[in-house]
């Protein structure tokens, strides 16, 4: 038996175009390797990976026979010997179209946010994986202070916490993050609490630290990044500091995308698209501050999206208007990044998925 890293990579694309892309990624050199890719679903841009499973998650714009764009949640079989994927069922999750999947850890539900739409749909799993029905549908309401981008809610992302109790969806429209439960006898979403954030914001994805306690939220409007104190038994957050994306010394156009802490919780990254870069901070995991470490540049215009590979030796960072993927060794020690000169062409990509099979 050994252990194989795959890298699934969703994407803006036609029906008729490649999506889904999957590669290998090398562990001692971190190149990337292209072995499948699929057609057939319109803007396939954010993936969830069941490992265990074997099963891909992603997020398709479809229509209703009224001819209405809604939000479908598809299903594909992994051959992690092969790197091939199969699709084999699709339903609509919600009626509007998608931005962001997530799956419980229970592997009960697929909940998935609608940014166009304003809503947060709940859909179910089978007990073989394939996608169910829609369960349930929240409805945000109001809005924020920017003229343009806050006009209406915008639900951006879905999270579960750690213990799988809550999940937190960060709207960009009001300037929320917005807690919810599951009531599995109903299998209904019931709100649990709202995070008021600083107006103009803009709220987008959030990633808890390693120990469960704190949770850091990138704001996409502003260019900041939001500290929270988690409390876990009440599922609320508590601000701790906001601290900025940027050097003190740009002036252009920017906006945030995706956020991560490393597995050892030492440090946090972010991406800016118009400076195109990751910024990385120190934590204090006693108080959840953050200590300013670098900005890198991504290689590449737009960084939609990162990730850090199991065990944390890269971070791939999805390229979106310059269409590559590139490939930057991290130092465990100081958190720093090295671009390692490896990147792939890949039209449009939004989404970088890294996981490892046993095979």
């Amino acid at each position: 038996m050994t252990e194989r890293m795959l890298v699934f990579v969703g994407s803006y694309a036609d029906t008729t175009d490649s999506g889904v892309y999957v590669y290998e990624c090398k562990e001692e050199t971190g190149v990337l390797t292209l072995q499948d890719q699929v057609s057939g679903l319109k803007n396939p841009t954010f993936l969830n990976v069941n490992v265990p499973a074997a099963k891909l998650y992603s997020i398709a714009e479809g229509q209703s026979e009224a001819g209405q764009k809604t939000g479908d949640a598809v299903c594909y079989s992994i051959d992690p010997v092969q790197a091939k994927l199969k699709e084999l069922n699709r339903t609509i999750a919600v009626d509007a179209p998608t931005c962001h999947i997530q799956r419980d850890a229970d592997d009960r539900y697929l909940v998935v946010a609608s940014y166009h739409g304003g809503r947060v749909g709940l859909v179910g799993l089978q007990a073989d994986g394939l996608v169910g029905d829609q369960l349930d549908m929240k409805q945000h309401e109001g809005h924020g202070s920017h003229p343009e981008r806050q006009d209406q809610p915008h639900p951006h992302s879905v999270f579960f916490s750690p213990d799988n109790r809550y999940l937190f969806v960060s709207d960009l429209g009001i300037d929320c993050i917005r807690a919810y439960k599951i009531d599995k006898e109903r299998n209904v979403l019931q709100w649990h609490g709202d995070t008021e954030l600083q107006p103009g914001s803009g709220p987008r994805h959030l990633a808890f630290h390693p120990n469960g306690r704190l949770v850091y939220v990138i704001n996409e409007l502003n260019s900041t990044i939001t500290s929270f104190r988690y409390d876990a038994e009440a599922g609320h957050l508590h601000t701790i500091e906001t601290v900025p994306t940027l050097p003190s010394d740009f002036t252009g156009d920017n906006s945030c995308a995706e956020i991560a802490v490393s597995g050892n919780g030492l440090y946090l990254y972010g991406s800016n698209r118009g400076h195109d870069s990751i910024v990385v901070y120190a934590i204090d995991s006693g108080s959840g501050r953050l200590t300013l470490v670098e900005h890198v540049s991504t290689e590449g215009k737009h960084p939609r999206h990162f990730a850090l590979t199991p065990g944390g030796r890269f971070l791939i960072a999805a390229n979106r208007d310059t269409n590559n993927i590139a490939i930057f060794r991290v130092d465990g020690a100081t958190g720093k990044l090295q671009y390692t000169g490896n990147s792939v062409q890949v039209s449009k990509p939004v989404c970088v998925k890294p996981v490892i099979f046993t095979v």
